[in-house]
């Protein structure tokens, strides 16, 4: 059937994909050639040439931790481009077997095919049936406008890096020897400037962030706006890992205990996979008689050593609150059928709606400074360490803008219009949605950027990457709910956290996610605050 050969070839794309990673390694000797590099990345490498990290030797991979690394802090142009050169190749027509490009024309064929078959007009009428857009033209609509603001600051932001790339990098990055910046030397100068400009490190706040603190803060600003009071309560389950706390959910004004959750904070590299996520344990239901909904929330931060508490980077905060946003949607609804209680059955471009809505929380001053103490000293983080984490949210806010409109872009373009028949290449769309999105950046000559699209080819993201901008501007015109009362005008901001409680997180997947937003913000979203949040306005 064409839904097994899609699965099948889903399959091969991503194995694919991982086996061209593989392939390609960059080795270094010199010494001389990774001086300004953070200890952290020299001693990845040479862990994966079995070499010492001050001596070297040292080896990057195209694996993402690695080569990102490389790009952002590698001084020697020539390791970047050809890094880059193979990452942007991997899995095409140079890879042999594991070339992809075969396989994407078939797994665009074959969909279109099937979206016949059901009475659709092409692919992303498909996925867009099931989602909140309700039409290709709506998420064209939202590229189109989002494009008009990001690209101007874009086109600003570029000239910015190349002056200081000219300015501090050498003869090699005159006028005359390098015309314009290439896709390999940007993210390198980008660092730099930015170095310069925020002069902070994510490892001097540290001590600011420590993970009991930051908890309490959160779960104080759940109080705050939700009305809820949550309790620690190890003991009351079986866990299974020491690390492992259980929490108890109450509602404030009756008292009942309506939810609880555990939480596995720290990494655990011999048996825990990377990253955050929230996972259903229970979930609310009538039918079987299920009144507790349960949630897992975990993390991967770094564990307490001796007396010495977890110290969290700020990017790990801003990861808790995110996840206790999906699991605030599992355990607060208000739903009993189980199949659209909680996040059950929540269209795919508003499930990260809560989520991204409380990463807000940690620009807020009143919330930050709740918790952000150094763990030994009881000092509060400096004011002006907090205003560069505020200003560092908004630096590259245009390319960065620009670059996620036109990977979901290009997404849209391939289901919606792209006709494989045709004899247009995919190739040939990239490049037309790119003149249109990334003119400033257009990709190399050769770029084979769409055979390692994992998203759209190997996941399920396929006619639908363009919903995490679309959840942005969603959870920011929330957030942007609170700032209309004043984050400080106490009452305001529970009478509005009560309403937020009530719908977003209340409702679940048993009413259109643009009703509930409706509801929620008394007309339909728009992207003003996001626009705001990013500087681009």
């Amino acid at each position: 059937t064409i839904t097994d050969r899609l699965a099948e070839l889903s399959t091969t794309f991503s194995n694919n994909v991982l086996d061209a990673t593989k392939l390609f390694s960059l080795t270094i000797t010199d010494p001389a050639d990774v001086s300004g590099v953070p200890d952290s990345a020299k001693k990845m490498w040479a862990a994966a040439a079995d070499g010492d990290a001050e001596s070297g030797p040292w080896k990057v991979t195209l694996d993402g931790p690695s080569y990102i690394s490389a790009m952002q802090h590698l001084g020697v142009r020539g390791h970047r481009e050809k890094l880059y050169k193979a990452y942007v190749t991997r899995a095409s027509e140079s890879s042999g077997d594991k070339n992809n490009v075969p396989l994407i024309n078939e797994i665009l064929a074959l969909k279109l095919e099937m979206s016949k078959l059901l009475g659709f007009g092409n692919y992303a009428e498909q996925s867009l049936s099931s989602k909140m857009a309700d039409s290709v033209s709506s998420v064209d609509d939202m590229s189109s406008f989002m494009r008009e603001k990001a690209l101007p600051a874009a086109v600003r932001e570029l000239e910015e890096i190349t002056a200081y790339a000219r300015k501090n990098g050498g003869e090699e990055y005159s006028e005359k020897n390098l015309p314009k910046l290439q896709s390999w030397d940007v993210t390198f100068w980008s660092e730099r400037l930015k170095e310069e400009k925020f002069s902070i490190t994510e490892e001097e706040l540290r001590p600011y962030f420590a993970l009991p603190k930051v908890l309490d803060g959160m779960f104080g600003l759940a109080n705050r706006i939700f009305g809820i009071r949550i309790e620690a309560a190890n003991g009351a389950a079986e866990v299974w890992n020491d690390d492992v706390t259980f929490y108890k959910v109450f509602d404030e004004d009756t008292n009942k205990h309506i939810a609880s959750f555990y939480l596995d904070a720290y990494s655990r590299p011999a048996d825990k996979r990377g990253g955050a996520w929230m996972d259903v344990c229970i979930g609310k239901s009538a039918a079987t008689k299920r009144d507790i909904p349960v949630a897992y929330l975990t993390c991967n931060g770094s564990p307490p050593i001796g007396d010495t508490p977890s110290l969290m980077t700020f990017r790990e905060v801003e990861t808790m609150f995110h996840e206790f946003g999906h699991g605030l949607q599992h355990m607060l609804t208000n739903v009993e059928v189980g199949d659209v209680a909680g996040i059950s059955g929540v269209e795919w471009d508003a499930v990260e709606l809560p989520s991204q809505f409380m990463e807000n929380w940690c620009y807020d001053k009143k919330t930050v400074y709740g918790f952000a103490k150094h763990y030994e000293t009881g000092e509060p983080l400096p004011e002006d360490a907090f205003q560069k984490l505020k200003d560092q949210r908004t630096y590259g806010a245009g390319m960065m803008a620009m670059r996620q409109l036109y990977f979901g872009q290009l997404d849209m373009e391939l289901h919606a219009r792209y006709d494989p028949s045709s004899g247009e290449s995919i190739f040939d769309v990239q490049k037309r949605v790119a003149d249109v999105y990334t003119p400033h950046m257009p990709p190399m000559e050769g770029d084979r950027f769409l055979c390692a699209f994992n998203h759209i080819f190997g996941g399920g993201y396929a006619a639908g990457y363009y919903s995490y901008k679309w959840a942005e501007i969603l959870s920011a015109d929330a957030f942007g709910a609170f700032e209309e009362v004043g984050l400080d005008n106490e009452e305001a901001v529970r009478a509005v956290g009560r309403k937020f409680r009530k719908t977003v997180l209340g409702y679940g997947g048993g009413k259109p996610p643009s009703a509930v937003f409706k509801e929620f913000r008394g007309r339909e979203a728009n992207s003003e605050a996001l626009l705001r949040h990013c500087g681009l306005a």
